[in-house]
């Protein structure tokens, strides 16, 4: 059976995107409870925070374009373009993860969550390195012997 890397890195691209999700929805939960939330900084106005919006629109939209373009693409260079994004988002959750830990009070129910999220960065990592080495799946040659249909 061969290897499919392709596939490996979009599971874990999108486990991935979900876990992202789930952290910034714990984040909010209070709020459904009548409870106040952490806050890095005070704002008035959505023009306030807008920087931080499209920051964050930045982070979710780079994983969801890089299925996409996992799913379609093969050249070299966008095997090292994406080794690259794997290793910015293992070292962004890595960062997250040690200025989680300085919030008072710790929330470990999100430091659990973002030590899982950094464990699924670096297998992602890892598979986005094992893909970058293999050969390319374009003019690969079939070893396997077409089978008949047994109807």
């Amino acid at each position: 059976m061969a290897i499919n890397y392709r596939e490996k890195i979009i599971a874990l691209w999108t486990v991935f995107l979900l876990g992202t999700l789930f952290h910034t929805q714990l984040g909010l939960m209070p709020l459904f409870h009548s409870l106040s939330v952490a806050e890095s900084q005070k704002a008035t106005s959505m023009n306030e925070i807008s920087g931080i919006m499209w920051l964050m629109l930045g982070f979710f939209v780079l994983p969801m374009l890089a299925i996409i373009a996992t799913a379609f693409a093969d050249s070299k260079r966008y095997r090292v373009i994406h080794f690259g994004l794997t290793i910015f988002y293992s070292v962004m959750n890595l960062l997250h993860l040690i200025v989680d830990l300085f919030v008072t009070p710790i929330f470990w129910y999100q430091i659990a969550l973002m030590a899982l999220l950094l464990g699924v960065g670096l297998l992602l990592n890892v598979v986005a390195y094992q893909w970058l080495r293999s050969p390319h799946e374009k003019g690969r040659q079939w070893t396997e012997p077409l089978t008949q249909s047994h109807l």
